[in-house]
């Protein structure tokens, strides 16, 4: 099995399975490093994974070794600062233009810090795609409808609380990573808002996006696919060394 087939196996089977409490959003992560798992994961089929599966026994630092630079290099450009002043409201504007470096209510994230929660596999978390394009995230949960303006106390933030609980089996402290395209994109800030106002403590921007993500060769997937590993060897194989942009 090749190397980017193994990476797509460890993303792939770690995207939800609920069980102990988490730590707050940074660039590193607990387990990150390849050490042993501090939260030990409850049995359970990962959201959008009709197939379920374990995680595969692969040591992450590896993987984050190959794409260690191209991360450390996105890290900048994600961390880009605009002079775009932070606002707890929902932004009503256009969704393409210059955004905050920072959430009221929850934390930023980077590529690399995404990534390293993921392959480090030391705790749940959910994923959400507010961008609804050709290509998401795999295991991503749809939910661009959240991006809308209004109120926290619209029909939009009543659905998107319902959903979260749902994929969090009712906890509010599990990591919720929202994104959209870029940098550019508000639509991910005003779901991070929503989710945060919903009562969830451990909300992640992830600011970079989808544009981070691929930037750097990391794997996407269509819309709905449940066969995830299967996509995502599909992607990779045949390639060698260092994962290549799609």
């Amino acid at each position: 099995m090749s190397f980017q087939s193994k990476c797509g196996l460890i993303l792939s089977a770690c995207v939800l399975s609920l069980s102990a409490p988490t730590a707050f959003a940074q660039d590193t992560f607990p387990g990150g490093g390849g050490a042993g798992n501090p939260y030990p994961q409850q049995p359970g089929t990962p959201y959008g994974n009709n197939n379920g599966g374990a995680p595969m026994q692969q040591d992450p630092r590896a993987i984050l070794q190959a794409i260690g630079p191209k991360l450390d290099s996105m890290m900048a450009q994600e961390r880009q600062d605009f002079g775009v002043q932070p606002t707890a409201q929902l932004h009503n504007g256009a969704f393409h233009g210059l955004t905050p470096t920072t959430l009221p209510g929850g934390q930023v994230i980077t590529t690399k810090g995404v990534v390293e929660l993921v392959l480090g596999q030391s705790m749940p978390y959910v994923l959400v795609d507010v961008l609804g394009a050709q290509q998401t995230l795999p295991g991503a949960l749809p939910a661009s409808y959240a991006a809308q303006p209004g109120s926290f106390n619209d029909q939009v933030q009543q659905q998107f609380a319902n959903q979260l609980a749902q994929a969090t089996q009712g906890r509010k402290d599990v990591p919720i990573i929202l994104y959209c395209q870029s940098t550019y994109c508000w639509m991910s800030y005003n779901a991070a808002l929503r989710a945060a106002n919903a009562g969830f403590t451990n909300v992640l921007w992830y600011r970079g996006g989808l544009e981070a993500w691929q930037s750097v060769g990391l794997p996407t997937m269509m819309p709905g696919q449940g066969q995830m590993q299967g996509q995502m060897q599909g992607q990779m194989q045949g390639q060698q060394g260092a994962l290549s942009p799609y």
